[in-house]
């Protein structure tokens, strides 16, 4: 018999996953570090037990949902490119970088601690950031609309560089200001205007 870790998860408890670390994102963007389980798992549709049989501890649901968050924004990549040009989509990206990390705020202290303790957590959501925006970057390149010379590692950097001194919920009207500028700096044309 399959150890339990091994056992193919039912699509009910997939979907009902899917739906306590949305609906975790969402609170801990909204309420930060005072975000309760209770209040999650009303948000996702589903009783406090199933919170608590997938997540038996607040530290397991922050990992849980820093991980999904992660992989969430950097699979937006080819939705992004599908609808829009490619300085567009980078743009969209950024913008949802900061509701990224809204969420990444309201689970700071036990973030800390879980990245404290699992170094390859960080540098993996390092990479898959980085893997996300060179995509982004790689595309418009070949669109002719971003500048061939600024890697993937200085738009990544520079991001997070509005991200540390814009990126609170109460700081986004100015880290949007900042993207534009960023994308200012990044077209080809040198001119970014925002639709």
């Amino acid at each position: 018999m399959p150890a339990p870790a091994d056992r193919p998860v039912r699509a009910d408890a997939r979907a009902n996953e899917d739906k306590l670390l949305a609906a975790a994102a969402l609170a801990f963007a909204r309420d930060g570090a005072a975000a309760t389980l209770k209040q999650i798992a009303k948000d996702a549709g589903v009783g406090i037990g199933t919170l608590y049989r997938r997540f038996p501890t607040r530290e397991q649901l922050v990992d849980a949902t820093y991980r999904y968050e992660t992989a969430r924004l950097a699979a937006r990549t080819a939705d992004l490119l599908a609808e829009l040009p490619a300085d567009r989509a980078l743009r969209a990206w950024m913008s949802e970088v900061l509701d990224y990390l809204a969420a990444k705020h309201g689970m700071a202290d036990t973030l800390k601690a879980l990245l404290r303790d699992d170094e390859r957590l960080g540098s993996h959501t390092r990479e898959r950031m980085a893997g996300a925006i060179e995509e982004l970057r790689r595309a418009g390149v070949a669109q002719g609309v971003l500048r061939d010379d600024v890697p993937a590692a200085d738009l990544l950097m520079s991001l997070a560089g509005v991200t540390l001194v814009a990126g609170a919920a109460d700081q986004r009207e100015q880290g949007e200001r900042l993207l534009d500028l960023l994308m200012d700096a990044v077209t080809r044309s040198g001119r970014w205007r925002p639709a």
